[in-house]
């Protein structure tokens, strides 16, 4: 009986690393999922640009978005690296679970459940060192998206916004 036992819980050990990589994978997924919609959004907005070209800033905002654009088209294949890196690592898991069971009936290749363990968890490591990059990407992407809007601000107040120092007469504001 304390073979069965043991048997069993060796097979149930890689549960654990199969839900850390279905945990990830749905974090991956609903990831890829937002900058598919901001994709849309950046497009639509850069189409608007296109067509309606009144504004005098729609060339800096037209560069901007193609770099948004070109930003998550990064983003999402480093996030479908690393989705392919979890599917396969969930995959090795899998086989080890697997192939736990099958050495104990065969008595054959015992080094095989080590070998598909270890395998899995490096691909699993894999992934998360390219979400990190990806994690890396998304904030300097926001950053800059930031400093860009902060730019448009100063723009904005330096153009438009006057102060009256007499009755009549008018002057630019200054910002410090």
């Amino acid at each position: 009986m304390t073979d069965e036992i043991r048997l069993l819980s060796a097979m149930i050990t890689p549960a654990v690393l199969i839900s850390a990589c279905g945990t990830l994978i749905l974090s991956n997924s609903l990831r890829l999922g937002r900058i598919v919609d901001r994709v849309r959004e950046l497009s639509r907005l850069l189409e608007e640009l296109c067509t309606d070209a009144r504004s005098n800033l729609a060339d800096d905002r037209r560069r901007e978005l193609e770099r948004q654009l070109a930003t998550h088209a990064q983003r999402s294949r480093l996030i479908q690296r690393s989705l392919t890196c979890f599917y396969l690592a969930l995959g090795f898991f899998v086989a080890t679970t697997v192939s736990i069971g099958a050495v104990a009936i065969v008595q054959y290749a015992v080094w095989l459940p080590r070998l598909l363990g270890i395998i899995g968890t490096v691909v699993l490591f894999y992934g998360c060192m390219v979400l990190i990059a990806e994690t890396r990407l998304a904030l300097r992407s926001v950053d800059e998206e930031m400093r860009y809007v902060l730019r448009l601000s100063k723009r904005h107040d330096t153009r438009g916004v006057t102060t009256r120092t007499n009755h009549h007469e008018e002057r630019p504001a200054t910002i410090e």
